[in-house]
């Protein structure tokens, strides 16, 4: 009994949410960090762990009262940890599946980058660690990691507390950053990854 009841929250879980459902939960969620007077956002769990670690004594930025945003680190962590039990416990096997269009595969395809319809891709090769002797994977990895790390300081928070929170919010500064993303977004996309591959 407890057998088929796991299997059917299971395939609940991992079935594809729709829009008309994920999109109002997502709502929800924003509504209630809201008005607990809470902003979501990812990589301000960096500048929380710093501080939570003593950096606070060596840089003015890390001053700040981490303990206050210990939700948000558990945030981070259960999506890390729910992830990796999700895959592993929940999803399973069927869940190796990328949903992703023809389109992508083909123009991967054309670029170089191998991928097949319905199976995730293993790591690219310009992914690997072997990648980083290569000028085009330094600058995938390591140019790409400092510019997202930069990116999202400089524009006062990452994707997720921008275009999720900010946007909730109804935060000018936040659509002009989403506004930024995807244009960043599609100069790499069309201009800068065919270039490289």
């Amino acid at each position: 009994m407890i057998e088929v009841y796991f299997t059917y929250v299971r395939d609940f879980i991992a079935q594809p949410w729709p829009w008309y459902v994920a999109g109002p939960l997502l709502a929800l969620v924003m509504f209630v960090l809201l008005y607990f007077g809470h902003e979501f956002g990812i990589s301000e769990n960096f500048r929380l762990m710093c501080a939570a670690d003593g950096a606070d004594s060596m840089n003015e930025f890390f001053k700040i009262d981490w303990r206050a945003g210990e939700w948000n680190l558990l945030v981070a962590l259960g999506a890390v940890f729910g992830g990796y039990l999700a895959s592993h416990y929940f999803i399973g096997p069927q869940g190796d599946i990328a949903h992703i269009s023809d389109a992508t595969v083909t123009s991967l395809n054309q670029i170089n980058i191998q991928v097949t319809q319905g199976a995730v891709p293993l790591v690219p090769e310009f992914l690997a660690w072997k990648a980083l002797l290569t000028w085009q994977g330094l600058l995938m990895i390591a140019g790409g990691g400092f510019l997202v790390g930069f990116g999202a300081r400089y524009a006062g928070g990452c994707t997720s507390g921008h275009a999720i929170s900010g946007l909730s919010a109804l935060q000018l500064p936040s659509l002009v950053a989403v506004i930024g993303f995807f244009m960043g977004g599609l100069v790499v996309t069309y201009f800068i990854i065919p270039f490289l591959f």
